[in-house]
């Protein structure tokens, strides 16, 4: 039996779950949890704010942990490795995307909180494919804010290309922006931030940002325009869209991250004439992943984490909803 915490209806409190997974598949394993990052993801799943929640419903999609048990057919892992498991938990592995490397594409993929049951628990089992082993350096309680908000980031800059001497921006230094900066500077860009508080350009500036606008001046944005090669959105509220285009360099691009529920509005005349483009991404592959843990082993990057006793979810789903985090939230187990 797994021993969880889950939500019987929309918003509902978290209350303690137990339930029967069935007999371990051949290509799965069972991750015994120590620590599971809360992401904002969860909040809207919780709320079943995109339509998709099943209920009951158990979060968290950032697991760390180490493999308690391995399906038959799994060779490459093995009781005790240490891992983690991000937003997917299984793949078809045979579409295109599969073959192509972009897992993360797959159609028919499945989320690890969605139509299943997550990472808030003593216990999760995943498709032994989307889970990636941890460095040995990075500490479980930082892991699993890299398996989603981490990868999120890292992500566009592999997919695009990124040249380590691009001007890029980043709207939102929160759960995902603050690892987006981080990530940015150690690549070598010239990074800046757009903040609407003293207080938020002092820790962007302390995170590793070169420089940082004002997004409330309309004058510090016209004045800053055709500046960026890329800009990355990790909000999920609607912005003056028009005015971020207008920031970027000649094909520049406007990536998003954060999930914004609105319809976008923005002039296509200002898209066409700088051959600028619009764009957005989920996660990330297993490779992807791998690489993204690399390179944060090299480079020293963490998240900035509060922890939690995972008895205390109520609490930190609080915490989060309030937009109080500094920057990610993580559970603990304690046994």
């Amino acid at each position: 039996m797994i021993n969880a915490y889950a939500a019987n209806e929309p918003g509902a409190a978290l209350q303690a779950f137990q339930y029967d997974p069935g007999p371990l598949k051949d290509d799965e394993v069972e991750i015994n949890v120590t620590h599971c990052g809360l992401c904002h993801s969860d909040l809207s799943m919780w709320k079943n704010d995109w339509g998709i929640t099943e209920y009951p419903f158990v979060p968290g999609h950032e697991v760390a942990g180490h493999i308690s048990t391995v399906g038959k057919n799994v060779t490459w892992l093995a009781s005790g490795d240490r891992v983690g498991l991000g937003w997917h938990s299984r793949y078809c592995l045979h579409c295109h995307c599969c073959l192509s490397g972009d897992h993360n594409l797959c159609p028919d993929s499945q989320g690890t909180i969605v139509g299943r049951h997550g990472g808030f628990a003593d216990k999760v089992r995943a498709q032994a494919t989307s889970v990636v082993k941890l460095p040995d350096s990075i500490r479980n309680e930082d892991a699993g804010p890299l398996f989603c908000g981490g990868i999120t980031v890292f992500n566009p800059m592999v997919q695009f290309g990124l040249a380590p001497t691009s001007k890029v921006a980043v709207i939102g230094i929160g759960g995902l922006g603050h690892m987006a900066v981080k990530f940015l500077n150690a690549w070598g860009c010239e990074v800046t931030a757009f903040t609407s508080s003293e207080s938020k350009r002092t820790e962007a500036l302390a995170l590793g940002a070169h420089k940082t606008l004002n997004s409330r001046d309309s004058d510090e944005l016209k004045a800053a325009s055709n500046q960026f090669d890329l800009i990355l959105s990790t909000v999920n509220v609607g912005l003056d869209w028009e005015g971020y285009l207008n920031t970027l360099n000649a094909k520049g691009r406007l990536h998003f991250l954060g999930a914004t529920l609105e319809p976008l509005k923005m002039s296509v005349f200002t898209l066409i004439m700088s051959q600028r483009s619009v764009s957005g991404s989920p996660a990330g592959s297993p490779a992807t992943i791998a690489r993204m843990l690399d390179f944060a082993d090299l480079h020293g990057i963490r998240p900035e984490v509060e922890l939690f006793d995972m008895s205390n979810v109520n609490q930190a789903m609080k915490h989060l909803e309030e937009g109080h985090p500094h920057y990610r939230v993580v559970l603990k187990n304690n046994s």
